[in-house]
């Protein structure tokens, strides 16, 4: 039985064919550092072929940080729940190998695990960030001002609201739901907040300390083309309706269903600007799986309409050139 007294931070740091960014993961990690008996910061490198996550932590991390890697891809799902039965701290803080946070992150959320003892989790505002770093977007503010967040159940079922390292939840909490469900290959960590929320208070900090990277070589990116973020989106939709009160359920589900059809449209209008017809089509099967309301078919009308017309003037063309 480990005795050894715990950290208040474990910081872990999933990894995979991520090491260009890493750097600046751990950096960004370390300017906040309140040394070895406070912070446990770990890499946890799901098996990298590609690249040298160690190389990156034996120069960065300055001896100050460990690196454990698997003896096998274990897919990231798997590779969390490693880095939760590795994390020793009061409070686990996942982080990906391609994300950072800003100045003020652990210093801000632990004075809120410290003085809301009620608390399960805390979050902050979450800036996005293109491959090259360069900031595209911030989250719009959640609430006036920093405080538990109200009605906090009912808004993260409506839809995802928290990146992943944006939050920090208490070991306890985690001991007692479970990690991450292993069913989800996408939204598993939509999945385990709207699982939080119906059990704990969940604080809301308004200040942007945590820096989102989105690339196609994401997990999410991975599966855009095929449609499977739409499907496990809708399938972590079903899975957290039961944690819903029973008379909101069916209409909280019902939204976030037709919220993430649209947005299953946004995307794919986008791969119609890319000429990517199979994943253009795929997005659009999945969001009519969704949600058949009149806004998700007039939406497909319209892109429908687009791309008939565009698929007529590339024929038309075609044809004066032959």
């Amino acid at each position: 039985m480990d005795t050894a007294p715990r950290p208040f931070w474990s910081v872990m740091i999933p990894a995979y064919h991520c090491a260009r960014f890493l750097r600046q993961t751990l950096e960004s990690v370390l300017m906040q550092d309140p040394g070895p008996d406070w912070m446990q910061i770990e890499v946890v490198d799901d098996h990298s072929t590609l690249d040298d996550p160690e190389a990156v932590v034996t120069e960065a991390g300055c001896g100050r940080v460990t690196f454990y890697r698997q003896a096998q891809n274990l897919g990231h799902t798997k590779n969390f729940e490693s880095c939760l039965r590795r994390a020793r701290g009061k409070v686990i803080h996942l982080l990906h190998g391609d994300d950072c946070v800003r100045d003020g992150f652990y210093r801000k959320l632990q004075h809120a695990f410290e003085n809301q003892p009620e608390i399960g989790a805390a979050f902050c505002r979450q800036i996005f960030m293109d491959e090259a770093g360069n900031w595209q977007s911030i989250s719009p503010l959640e609430q006036a001002e920093s405080g538990i967040l109200v009605n906090g159940l009912e808004r993260l079922a409506l839809e995802q609201r928290i990146m992943t390292p944006s939050i920090a939840v208490r070991r306890e909490v985690y001991e007692k739901l479970g990690g991450f469900d292993r069913r989800l290959v996408c939204s598993e960590d939509w999945e385990m907040w709207v699982r939080i929320a119906s059990e704990y208070p969940v604080w809301y900090e308004t200040e942007p300390l945590a820096v989102y990277r989105m690339h196609s070589n994401s997990n999410t990116g991975r599966h855009t083309r095929t449609g499977e973020d739409v499907r496990y989106t809708r399938m972590a939709i079903e899975i957290f309706k039961s944690y819903l009160p029973q008379g909101k359920a069916n209409r909280l589900s019902k939204k976030a269903r037709e919220t993430y059809a649209l947005s299953a449209l946004d995307a794919a209008y986008s791969m119609f600007l890319r000429r990517d017809r199979s994943a253009m089509l795929a997005q659009m099967r999945e969001a009519v799986f969704l949600s058949r309301s009149w806004k998700v078919i007039a939406r497909i009308s319209r892109l429908l309409l687009r791309a008939g017309a565009d698929w007529t003037r590339r024929m038309i063309g075609r044809d004066v050139h032959d």
